[in-house]
């Protein structure tokens, strides 16, 4: 009776990682292709990235699901509780930088009325990639169970911290050097914080895989490299 439960339970873990790496996937594309709707000004790629937003959501609606049914079902203790309430967590995690992706797709569809500032589009869509390959990494090493590259993933959070200083530097300077500037610059600056808040979000997933792999999360003073005002993004 207890390798029948076992058995059941492994299928419905191995079908909710299915769902999860779908929904990974999905994540990592949006990122791409709302920078390079902004880097191209494609406002028909930006609304395309809108319109996936709710397959994301739904994917997490469905992992939810599951989850719920399998600790109902299955009722598992120790690690194998562990594993599903990590599932849960990186959904949520996934479903909130969709959300983010999303907000940047909907910037793009105003900035393309306006004139691109200084090779801001390109300094974005370099911070996206690196987020994009965080997380990537993040869901490897979740499939692998390895803590060590989750590790690596919270380290490089710092660059890109780092990269988000300088863009918010660099707005800055632009709208005090001319004020037309400003309302490009405001949006501007809510992508590249976004971005930075997709990068937290991928970091606490990191979290989440050592937490899953070592059944201990990591170290709470992790180094932070936002040094700017908090700014809430009205979208």
């Amino acid at each position: 009776m207890n390798e029948h439960i076992s058995s059941a339970y492994d299928r419905d873990l191995e079908g909710i990682t299915t769902l999860i790496m779908k929904m990974g996937g999905l994540v990592e594309e949006a990122i791409l292709k709302a920078a390079k709707s902004l880097a191209e000004r494609d406002v028909e790629l930006a609304e395309e990235v809108r319109a996936g937003d709710k397959v994301i959501d739904r994917l997490e609606e469905q992992i939810n699901e599951e989850a719920a049914r399998t600790i109902a079902l299955r009722a598992p203790v120790s690690k194998d509780l562990r594993s599903v309430l990590t599932v849960l967590r990186l959904a949520a995690s996934l479903e909130r930088i969709g959300d983010y992706a999303k907000n940047i797709a909907k910037r793009t569809s105003v900035l393309v009325e306006m004139s691109p500032v200084n090779g801001s589009d390109a300094a974005l869509r370099r911070m996206a990639r690196e987020v994009q390959a965080m997380l990537n990494d993040t869901l490897d090493a979740y499939m692998r169970g390895d803590a060590e590259m989750a590790e690596d993933v919270i380290q490089r959070d710092h660059e890109v911290d780092q990269m988000y200083n300088a863009l918010f530097r660099e707005f800055l300077t632009f709208m005090m050097e001319d004020p037309r500037n400003i309302t490009a610059c405001m949006h501007l600056h809510f992508m590249a914080k976004n971005i930075e808040r997709m990068g937290d979000l991928t970091t606490n997933m990191a979290e989440q895989v050592i937490y899953l792999v070592t059944g201990e999360m990591p170290d709470d003073a992790r180094p932070k490299g936002d040094k700017t005002a908090y700014v809430t993004d009205p979208s």
